[in-house]
This record gives structure tokens, sequence and C-alpha cells, in this order.
């Protein structure tokens, strides 16, 4: 592995916050494809941590390192508290969520929603610097609007806001997010993308590090954003769906890194020890093997890769058996 990788520098590309897919698990698979790629967790909720006492949601394998925590919440006295636990914990970046379109999310006036409460968000995320050492950054992942805001006049209005307040690093999800008359699911598809509004926006702060999210499915789609003067690139299902096809030459293609990618056996290899702790420790096998379900992608035996998986490690018992007869159906098909 390289040298301590701060989150600033993997930043160049990350795999974006998903609910119920990037959890640990998850990014200890991904971490094995690129030693560089900035990771994120799932959203965790202030609320959450410092009311519920869910402390244990912050618990991360160290491997996972170059690794950002996203936090949820609109208070900030309970953000502060978070960003705090976060930084105990060991993470080098706490990120505020400001994109989350959910029902859930709305009810709790955090998330999307907050795009129309900028001196709250700035007020959060000073609670949040403040309450964190130096060397721990705080940053905000948003949207460039909800419902009938016009992008153009409140995106520049909430970046200069939370700049003020002490914010240097943004992830900009290039789409408004529809809050009434759209499900979560639409709010990632149906809104129209407008790049053009994040790059002018990287012109217009040039101090910012702006990071762009929404629609990107290749490195080649990531380099040409990144050539436009972005400073990083945030993919989210493609990532997820075809993690090698992603995260196996992101260090090449994107922080050029000449260090050898694994082959996709090589990381079936590596997940088997984690795996095999993971079981001992009364974990199910499904439990990791769901995340894996994409790995060969695109490849010759990817469909009997993933009946073998889906099918077998939901049982009972099931153990490394299932991962080895998925990896020998491919094999198989390849010979």
């Amino acid at each position: 592995m390289p040298g301590k990788i701060s989150p600033e520098a993997a930043a160049r590309l990350s795999v974006a916050p998903m609910m119920d897919w990037t959890d640990r698990h998850c990014r200890f698979f991904h971490r094995l494809m690129s030693r560089r790629t900035l990771l994120y967790t799932e959203m965790v909720t202030a609320p959450a941590l410092v009311r519920g006492g869910a402390r244990h949601l912050l618990g991360f394998d160290p491997a996972e390192q170059p690794l950002a925590l996203q936090l949820g919440g609109s208070d900030p006295g309970e953000l502060a508290q978070a960003a705090a636990m976060g930084a105990d914990e060991g993470y080098g970046e706490i990120n505020l969520n400001v994109g989350c379109p959910s029902d859930r999310v709305q009810s709790g006036c955090f998330g999307a929603v907050l795009m129309e409460r900028p001196a709250l968000v700035a007020e959060g995320v000073a609670a949040m610097i403040a309450a964190v050492p130096r060397d721990v950054e705080v940053t905000v992942k948003c949207r460039i609007g909800v419902d009938d805001q016009a992008p153009e006049q409140v995106l520049p209005d909430f970046l200069a806001r939370i700049r003020a307040a002490g914010v240097r690093r943004v992830q900009i999800h290039a789409r408004k997010a529809w809050l009434q008359g759209l499900s979560p699911k639409q709010n990632r598809d149906v809104p129209p993308l407008d790049y053009d509004l994040v790059v002018a926006m990287k012109a217009e702060f040039t101090d910012l590090h702006v990071s762009i999210n929404g629609g990107i499915t290749s490195l080649e789609q990531a380099r040409a954003l990144l050539a436009r003067g972005l400073d990083g690139v945030m993919i989210g299902r493609a990532a997820y769906h075809q993690p090698f096809d992603i995260l196996a030459a992101a260090d090449r293609e994107i922080f050029g890194d000449d260090h050898p990618a694994p082959t996709r056996p090589e990381v079936v290899a590596a997940m088997e020890p984690y795996i095999a702790r993971h079981l001992t420790e009364g974990g199910r096998l499904n439990q990791i093997t769901r995340h894996m379900l994409g790995l060969f992608a695109g490849q010759p035996g990817a469909r009997a890769w993933r009946r073998t998986l889906s099918e077998g490690a939901h049982r009972k018992g099931a153990g490394l058996e299932v991962l080895r007869a998925a990896l020998g159906a491919v094999e198989g098909l390849d010979a």
C-alpha cells in the first residue's frame, strides 16, 4: 500500500455514499481493487449517534482508508457531537449530507431539503469544524437546488455561505432534487443533469475543491470532467454494479499510479480471510457476497457467478464453499 493518503488527495475519484450499499463489507471489497479512491460510509444520522447510542455504526476496518464519514442532520449541536465522535473513531473527513431526497430524510429536516436553509447549513458546518481536530476536514455534499429553485441563483449563494463557514471541499450532485412529486429513485434519473453549472461554480469559487456527482458511468467520462477543471469526480451506482471496471483501473488512469491492478480471481481470493473472520464472528455469507455480485459484470460467466452466489449465500450455514463454487463456475466457462 502507498503511504497514508489524505481524503482530499483521494477525492480526485470517490465512490458515492449510498444507503444500504456502501457498508463496511462493500468498502473492504472496493478497497481491494483501488488503493487510492476515496470511499464513503452510508449516511449515519447525528441523532442516532448522539441520542440513540448507535456509535457501533461508525466501525470500520483500517484497510478501508482513505475513508470519509457521511452524517445526516440539521441541529448544529448534534452535528458537532457526531462529528467529534467520527473524528475520534479515525475518520479523516466528515461529510454533511445536503443531497438526499428521501421522505424519511425530509421529515427529519436534513438531506436535500436543507438546500432551502443555507444559513442553517452554514451554522451546522461551522459547529462541526469547531468540534474536530484541524486535520479532519468537514465537507458538504449537495444538489444544485430543489423543486422550483433556480440553481444558477441558489447554488452560488449556498456555496458562498458554507465557504464563509470554513468549508473548503464540496461534492455537487449535478441535478435538482424534486422533493414533491418524485420518488428517491426517480430523483437519481429524472431531473436533468447540469454539468456546465458545476464547472461554472468551480470557475467562480476557485479556492473550493469541487467534485461532481451524478450520471457518471466510466473512467473515460471521469477523465473528461477532470479535464474541464473540476477537482474530483464521484461515481455511485456504476461503481457498485461494475466495481472492477471502475476501480481496478482507477489508480492508473485517474491517479497515475502504475502499481499492478489485481485480477478478478485475485480479488475473490483476497476476500476469503475477511469472509472467514466474519463467519467466525457469527455473520452470514450473503451480508458480504451481495456486494460482490457485479465483480464479473460484462464478462463470460457473469450470470453463473451471480446465480451461484445469489442461490447459495443466503442459505443457513453457507460458507466459503459457495464463493469457491461461484468462482469455479466462471473459470469453468472461461476454460
